[in-house]
């Protein structure tokens, strides 16, 4: 019987200490970014090497191009070391807040590549006689992407951040809901709020 409790408590303690940690490390990042907001560049290394990874992980998502990708990286990154004294610890992690402003420049970029390549299609399609149907099924995938872009940043951050964290990050709703440090019953309860109200502005943008 107390082998079994025994047994029971160690389990138990093994996701505890997993939010524990994951926690620790949030806080201690927060704690970085608040002392880079004073120029301490040592601390803003501190939340470089923590955070950028996943930056580029989320505008690799987003742009489906490396190069793209690492542009916006350092992009974010001078951005946060910029602007670092904007931050509120009391608003939301350190993560949630540099991943927020990582997908607005993502999205930014997207714009400016979507419209760049629309022009290089048409441009095409007049140069080299290819089928206008094949163009404009091209050009309508993008225009489709963009309308997905437009509605999330329409959205408010509390349910835009859980589906850019869950779509492009690939997080589960528990980490979604640990990077949060929310309740996984109120991370859901967001995200499908979030997409009725994405679903609705794309109904509405068709």
């Amino acid at each position: 019987m107390n082998e079994g409790s025994d047994a029971a408590a160690e389990g138990d303690a093994g996701p505890r200490h997993g939010r524990s940690s994951r926690a620790d490390r949030a806080d201690r990042v927060g704690a970085l970014l608040t002392r880079a907001a004073t120029g301490d560049e040592q601390a803003f290394a501190g939340v470089y090497e923590a955070l950028a990874p996943q930056v580029m992980g989320l505008a690799f998502r987003v742009l489906r191009d490396q190069a793209q990708a690492e542009e916006v990286t350092q992009d974010v990154m001078v951005e946060v070391w910029r602007t670092a004294d904007r931050f509120r610890p009391g608003r939301g992690t350190a993560r949630n807040w540099v991943l927020t402003l990582a997908h607005r420049r993502a999205v930014d970029r997207v714009r400016s590549v979507t419209a760049g390549r629309a022009r290089e299609l048409l441009t095409g399609a007049r140069d080299r006689n290819r089928p206008f149907d094949a163009v404009a099924e091209e050009v309508e995938e993008r225009e489709e992407r963009r309308a997905v872009f437009r509605c999330l940043a329409q959205l408010a951050e509390h349910l835009r951040v859980p589906l850019v964290l869950a779509y492009y990050e690939g997080l589960t709703y528990a980490e979604v809901a640990d990077s949060l440090a929310a309740p996984a019953g109120t991370v859901k309860s967001r995200m499908r709020q979030g997409l009725r109200r994405l679903r609705e502005c794309l109904e509405a943008a068709a």
